[in-house]
């Protein structure tokens, strides 16, 4: 009898204790690893495009360094360009005409809306007078521009040869297609209206991102003043300018490249840049169809949500 109440004792005391130890061995074996559990709570990041508030009717984000499309709205819209169509009009003449060639400015460019301070009878280097024209908006440089190039480019586009802006402006439509940007088309150089309906230009966000995308390849030269809150420059007659900038956020915008504004009564407020968003990372940015300051808010609100875009890639 003393021998089995023993035995009994032995099983309670020593086989209970190994039960509780399989026990907590099964758990921790069941139990999902610190790494497991971390992963199932890291969410995925947000889109820094995500709810962004725009004024503007159209807008195309474009990563130069991989040719993607980082955010679009309404990107295929043709719209009215206003004096963004002047970045063409410096395109084609770099095409036609020496950098160094002489431009004279008449009256006839003087009369055009607006006036950036030049003078009848003012003689420029085309290089300089681009700059100033891409700066300041010049319809007067620009239709300056479009003379000279278009009379001493001798170029054939259909139209007569004694018509020099005609002559220019076919050249501009030429150039479009060869880009490609098939949905932009150039009724004159300046982009002024034409009329209450008619604009001087029309084009989409996407094709204004890509137009920019490729003058600042080609063309880079164009685009160096328009960096700058404002430049100093002096015509060939010896007339000192200062270049200010329409562009009023050159200084809010990191690495900065190109940028040209362009504003009518049927265009609204446009803004097209291309920055550098890192080492080698140039985005260009399309906004069409906002309001005269909108425009600017609206960069701003794309510039910082590219910059986070690609800092997470």
């Amino acid at each position: 009898m003393f021998i089995i109440m023993f035995l009994a004792a032995f099983v309670v005391v020593t086989l209970f204790p190994l039960k509780g130890a399989w026990q907590n061995l099964a758990a921790v074996h069941d139990a999902p690893t610190e790494s497991v559990t971390q992963q199932e709570h890291v969410a995925d990041p947000v889109d820094p495009f995500a709810g962004i508030k725009l004024e503007a009717r159209a807008v195309y984000v474009f990563d130069m360094s991989n040719g993607t499309s980082l955010f679009a709205r309404n990107e295929n819209e043709r719209l009215p360009l206003a004096s963004v169509t002047k970045v063409m009009t410096a395109i084609v003449a770099n095409d036609l005409i020496p950098s160094s060639t002489t431009v004279t400015i008449h009256g006839d460019d003087i009369a055009l809306e607006g006036d950036s301070g030049l003078y009848v009878g003012e003689r420029w280097r085309l290089s300089d007078l681009i700059n100033f024209t891409l700066t300041t908006s010049s319809n007067d440089g620009a239709s300056a521009i479009a003379a000279t190039a278009g009379s001493l480019g001798q170029v054939d586009y259909g139209v007569s040869s004694e018509d020099a802006k005609s002559a220019f402006v076919a050249a501009m439509n030429a150039k479009a297609k060869s880009v490609p940007i098939s949905d932009t088309v150039y009724f004159n150089e300046t982009g002024l209206d034409v009329d209450d309906q008619t604009s001087g230009a029309y084009g989409t966000a996407k094709d204004m991102a890509k137009l920019f995308a490729y003058a600042v390849r080609n063309y880079p030269q164009i685009f160096t003043s328009t960096r700058h809150k404002d430049d100093s420059m002096s015509s060939l007659s010896g007339i000192a300018h200062v270049a200010s900038n329409t562009n009023g956020i050159t200084g809010e915008i990191p690495g900065l490249l190109a940028s040209k504004t362009g504003y009518t009564d049927l265009a609204g407020g446009n803004l097209v840049i291309v920055f550098d968003a890192g080492i080698m990372h140039p985005i260009a940015i399309a906004v069409l169809g906002s309001t005269k300051e909108g425009r600017f808010h609206d960069m701003k609100a794309l510039v910082d949500a590219s910059v986070r875009k690609v800092s997470v890639e």
